[in-house]
Parts: structure tokens; sequence; C-alpha cells
């Protein structure tokens, strides 16, 4: 077998490397966001002592942890648009839906586990540092926000950073919804030129390229924002 890179060259398979690259960030990006944003109201939410509520947040955090994320990504696509009003549908189905749905899963499949790692990272807090919040006048929720969830998210640093990796490689899923991102293009490419070691060989080097760029930014927030205490 010969092993030709010359034909990246040729046609327009670098320009759907380089959007399947950039589509991929986008999703990872805004799904990471909107995860994080969700998580921290998950974790809110399951501190309000009313008991129903939190059946119900561990309900939601149990269904988007076992359930392969592949069909997550299905449900919202396939499914969630027939409970939609039938306007409603169609003008999401004019615009991009796929990746609309895909980062919608992806969101709440990821907000699962890091609501999971901060709570982890708030039982890892001595409740010395709660009493002193409250012996200086601080409401529970004032302790909440400017004593316990910043350090519990320092703390949560390394379990957010490993599930921030798995949310990059997942994203790879969207392909079956049609999302145009990097193992889409790839398979497209491949299927164009059947040079199938060559391509999955690019998109490999391109997957760790990215990841060891997402754990060294970790690793300097770590380094940059250290736990108060040691736990």
């Amino acid at each position: 077998m010969e092993f030709d890179w010359g034909f990246l060259g040729t046609g327009n398979y670098a320009q759907k490397l380089a959007t399947g690259v950039l589509t991929t960030l986008e999703l990872f990006g805004t799904a990471w966001v909107g995860g994080f944003i969700i998580a921290l109201l998950i974790v809110a939410l399951r501190a309000v002592p009313f008991k129903p509520l939190g059946m119900l947040m561990r309900l939601f955090v149990e269904y988007h942890r076992n359930v392969p994320t592949v069909v997550q990504i299905m449900v919202w696509y396939f499914g969630m648009p027939q409970l939609l009003p039938d306007d409603l549908r169609m003008w999401i189905n004019r615009g991009q839906s796929e990746f609309l749905f895909a980062t919608v899963a992806l969101s709440l499949n990821v907000s699962a586990y890091f609501s999971e790692d901060i709570r982890s990272g708030l039982r890892a807090i001595p409740h010395t540092q709660v009493e002193a919040g409250r012996s200086i006048g601080l409401s529970a929720v004032s302790v909440m926000r400017y004593v316990t969830v910043p350090q519990a998210l320092r703390i949560s640093v390394p379990p957010l950073l490993n599930r921030s990796l798995i949310l990059f490689k997942d994203t790879s899923l969207a392909m079956v919804i049609g999302v145009t991102e990097l193992t889409y293009q790839v398979k497209a490419i491949e299927n164009l030129t059947f040079r199938s070691f060559e391509v999955f060989a690019i998109s490999t080097l391109i997957y760790l390229a990215c990841s060891l760029l997402i754990m060294g930014l970790g690793a300097w927030f770590g380094k940059r924002f250290p736990p108060a205490f040691k736990v």
C-alpha cells in the first residue's frame, strides 16, 4: 500500500477538514458552557430543602448518566420535535436543527456529570467554612455563592477536566444526526478518496492535539487557582 498525503491539496478536502474542526469546537464550547450553567442550577436546586424537587433532580442526573449519549442525541433530534407545535417545529427545521439538538443533548448530558463533580467538591469542604460565613452575617445563599461554591469549583477541577475531555470526544456522536463536525467530514472525505488510513490518521492527530490543549488549559487553571486547603 502506498501512502499519499498530497490528496489534501486537491479539491476542497482541506476546507472540509477545517470546517469540521471549527464545527467540533463550536459544538464543544457551547455544550460545555450550557452544561456548566445547568450543573450549577442543579446543585443549587438539590440544596433546596424540598424533597420532590431533589428527587426530580436526582432522576435527571440518573437518566443522563445511565442512558447512552448517542441515544439521548437521537431522542432530542427525532423525538422531541414531535412534541412541539407545527409552527415551532417548522421554524426550527428551517435553521441548523441538527446542531441545535446536538448541543442541547450534549449540554444536558454533561451537566449531570458536572453537577455530581461539583457536589463532591462541596462535600469535601469542612463545615467550619460554612459556620465561619454564617458567623460574619452571610445568608445561606451568600455562603454558597461566596464561600463554598468557589472552593468547590477549585477542588473539582480534575474531575471537571476529565469530563470535559469526554465531552470533546462525544461531539463525534453528533454525526449520527448529520452535524458536519470533524468525524462527519472525515468519513465524507474517506468515501470520496478511499484513503482510509491517511484520512483517519489526520483526524486522530487533530483530536489528540485538541485534547492535549484542553488538558493543558485545565492544568494551568488548576495551578492558577489552587484549592484553599488540601482535601
